[in-house]
């Protein structure tokens, strides 16, 4: 009978214990895309550590969900064990997050990644676990800075007055552009771009060197503004639900591994980044460098914004401003 009972207690034991099991991730980008890179090999490094015990399967393109917030809802229905996504649909569940994507915060990626590695970084990351959201945060990656691209050169501010610019559906961005004199524009989608400033229903768009390149943007809007406005980057997240079947040593491998794979996307990245603007140069496309005191022009028009939308998270901001001076 006790040995019975013994089996009987192991077996419900198994869930916790989590022995193996097979688990997927959901990748809006493509094939051999910098984060797309940093997904597999966060799954080599698990299946590597756990001698195959734990295998994840990635998903990338879409092929499981088209969209990020579609993958975030299946993570917190426990139907899908980890994603990639931007941080933007993650500061729904923990408004923090916006803290670290206002316009013209860093002065460089360096100044980003010390922000995020470091003490404000590291509470966001936890946050989003504390929230009850039903996700996990495990690292960030790299997504470089958006800079506007447009049909005419812009050197400083004044020259951005009347411009309409194709703008992601987000408040915060589209009151950017009308602070530093412009038309913020939604509702044009990403393959949509291209069209839309052939046509002339916009003068420009924003995005990082990858995407401009990729979608072909700059044979249309031959100016790349270097403004640098925002640098918002990448979460990898796990469900909690799927956390909770696990053993706390397959956990922290986890976690360990994740963030073995920051500096891998962080090279790809730059990589990708690289061949992205050699190929826009090469094709003709005048790359406009600010001068210190035009960056500073742009700057000073965010002043109502960062009331408006960071009044919540003045101690955040001020704590990256202050990280900010040794840069």
């Amino acid at each position: 009978m006790r040995r019975l009972y013994a089996l009987v207690f192991a077996a419900a034991l198994l869930p916790a214990l989590a022995f193996g099991g097979t688990y997927r991730l959901s990748e809006v980008h493509a094939e051999g895309y910098p984060t797309s890179l940093a997904d597999h090999e966060f799954s080599r490094l698990v299946g590597e550590r756990t001698n195959g015990r734990i295998k994840i399967e990635v998903y990338t393109g879409g092929t499981l969900y088209g969209e990020e917030t579609g993958a975030i809802e299946a993570l917190q229905a426990g139907d899908l064990a980890f994603t990639r996504v931007s941080a933007s649909p993650v500061a729904s569940y923990v408004p923090a997050l916006n803290a670290i994507q206002m316009p013209y915060l860093y002065k460089s990626g360096a100044h980003m990644w010390a922000v995020l590695n470091g003490e404000v970084g590291k509470k966001l990351l936890a946050d989003i676990e504390a929230s009850g959201s039903g996700l996990v945060g495990l690292c960030y990656y790299d997504a470089g800075s958006r800079c506007f691209y447009l049909k005419k050169e812009v050197k400083d501010v004044a020259g951005m007055a009347g411009l309409k610019i194709r703008m992601q559906n987000n408040r915060m961005m589209v009151r950017m552009v009308e602070l530093l004199g412009g038309v913020g524009v939604t509702g044009i989608g990403p393959n949509e771009v291209y069209s839309a400033i052939q046509t002339g229903t916009v003068d420009g768009a924003e995005n990082n060197w990858p995407t401009y390149q990729n979608m072909g943007d700059y044979e249309v809007a031959k100016y790349y503004i270097l403004d640098q406005h925002t640098r918002v980057p990448e979460i990898l997240l796990m469900s909690k639900a799927v956390k909770d079947e696990l053993s706390r040593a397959d956990v922290d491998l986890i976690f360990k591994s994740a963030a073995d794979t920051q500096a891998f996307e962080i090279e790809k990245w730059a990589e990708k980044e690289k061949s992205s603007e050699e190929i826009v140069r090469k094709a003709g496309t005048a790359v406009v460098t600010l001068t210190p005191a035009a960056f500073a022009g742009f700057q000073s028009k965010m002043a109502p914004l960062y009331e408006e939308f960071g009044s919540a998270y003045k101690d955040i901001i001020a704590q990256i401003q202050k990280i900010g001076e040794k840069f």
